[in-house]
This record gives C-alpha cells, sequence and structure tokens, in this order.
C-alpha cells in the first residue's frame, strides 16, 4: 500500500525519550504509518540521519525504536559512501521515510551530491510518505530558519520545495525563531510559510495543506503571510490531538 496522493508529514516531533530505550516514536510518527495505508504487515520505514553526519548512534538509537514500534527498519546514509546499489530503487519499496534532525544546510548538500533529492521526489510522487522532525521537516519546504551555521539562526533558502512554503520548527522553544521568520517573510525572502510548536505537525496532501495535527495538547501551528504594509499576519492553526502511541 502508499499515500493515495503524494504525502508530507512536516513535523516538530514524531520522537521522544524512551523508557528503556534512547528514543521512542510518538504519535506523529504512528500518523506517518497510518497515511501510508499499511495494513496486516511491518510498515517498512527508511531513515535518513544524513542531518546528524550518519551518527552511528543515533542510527542505532532510532533502530531501538524502531524494532519497538514493530517497523521494518532501513537507513539510507551518505557518508562516506552511500550505503545502498541503488538508493531510488529501495526509497521506492518503502512506505515511510523518516529523516532526523540536525543541519538542514549540510543534508541539502549531501543529497544533492547523491541524487537523493530526485529520489525523495520520485517516491514522493509516488505514495512514500515523507516525515521528519526538524531539520526533516524543514527540508520539504521551500526554505525556513535554521542553526545550521551556527547559534545565531540564519534563513535557508534552497529546500527541496516539494510544497512551496517556508517553514519555521521549534516555534515556541527557540526564541529567535518566531520573530526571525515573521522577518523574513515580511520581506518577501521567505515565501509564505507554516510554523509548528514542538509536538505539532503539518500534513500535506499534494503540494497543499491539508490537515494541522498534535501529540501535545495546548501546542499549535501557525500560518504566516505578509501583510502588505511590512509586517506579517499570522494566522493560528489549532491542531487535531493524536491518540496516544500504540
Amino acid at each position: 500500500m502508499s499515500a493515495d496522493v503524494p504525502t508530507i508529514l512536516a513535523t516538530s516531533g514524531g520522537i521522544v525519550p524512551g523508557s528503556r530505550t534512547r528514543f521512542a516514536f510518538s504519535p506523529l510518527t504512528d500518523l506517518a504509518v497510518e497515511l501510508a495505508g499499511v495494513v496486516g504487515r511491518a510498515p517498512r520505514v527508511c531513515f535518513l540521519a544524513t542531518a546528524s553526519g550518519d551518527n552511528p548512534a543515533v542510527l542505532t538509537w532510532l533502530y531501538e525504536a524502531a524494532i519497538l514500534a514493530g517497523f521494518h527498519a532501513s537507513h539510507l546514509s551518505s557518508f562516506g559512501m552511500p550505503n545502498l546499489p541503488d538508493p531510488a530503487a529501495h526509497l521506492l519499496e518503502q512506505d515511510v521515510v523518516w529523516v532526523m534532525g540536525g543541519s538542514v544546510a549540510g543534508l541539502l548538500a549531501m543529497w544533492r551530491l547523491h541524487g537523493y533529492d530526485s529520489a525523495l521526489r520520485s517516491a514522493w510522487e509516488s505514495g512514500v510518505v515523507l516525515t521528519g522532525i526538524s531539520a526533516g521537516s524543514l527540508c520539504w519546504h521551500a526554505g525556513g530558519t535554521t542553526d545550521s551555521f551556527g547559534p545565531e539562526l540564519r534563513a535557508v533558502r534552497d529546500g527541496l520545495a516539494l510544497v512551496p512554503f517556508a517553514n519555521s520548527v521549534h516555534h515556541d522553544i527557540e526564541e529567535q525563531r518566531r520573530p526571525l521568520f515573521n522577518s523574513l517573510v515580511a520581506r518577501g525572502e521567505l515565501p509564505t510559510g507554516y510554523a509548528t510548536d514542538d509536538g505539532v505537525g503539518l500534513v500535506y496532501r499534494g503540494t497543499e495543506l491539508a490537515e494541522v495535527v498534535s501529540e501535545e495538547d495546548g501546542k499549535a501551528a501557525y500560518r504566516v503571510e505578509p501583510d502588505g504594509a511590512g509586517g506579517v499576519i499570522e494566522t493560528l492553526l489549532e491542531p487535531r490531538l493524536l491518540p496516544p502511541a500504540h
């Protein structure tokens, strides 16, 4: 099975500290599997930890979480060489592609170097659900705000643009995010976009936002667009609260 239209779940969540493992998957990741339409078998989930430099510890923690969740897990790496002979074919065989956070600038550079950008687009067009946290949310958009270059946040403007919007993550817990994102949108340096509090996800069906969801009560998303007078209109989007993780 696969999603019936190209689907992205861009999040500031999907993973939490585990009780017996470093990570455990949370309701946003459950939703990604649900969107893929997997029934009667273990979902095939491929991890990309490019943004963390394919850190072996991070990949180990993701695999541990996958075992607990009942996923049939794999990963696609870039350092020091691609670990699979045909990455594009492997991605097409997945139900969900799950992208870890870290440096979105580094992620985009490595993906383009190895052709993963076009492979991911093909997978998305074929119904593989794309999801991830932080850099794994920003990457699908036209651009956003990032700490890839240092502790002072900067704009990134060369996202994959599978959806034509800007994106801001961790909007409620990182104090630089909201003012920088709003100013970039106000000046036209980023297009109209969507921001997510921690624990919130954006479901895109095709290239349009279809739903806002949250794994935490009291959180929200925001549509940010220019107001035509040098500022922005920030519209609060109330999410649907997801059930607890399986």
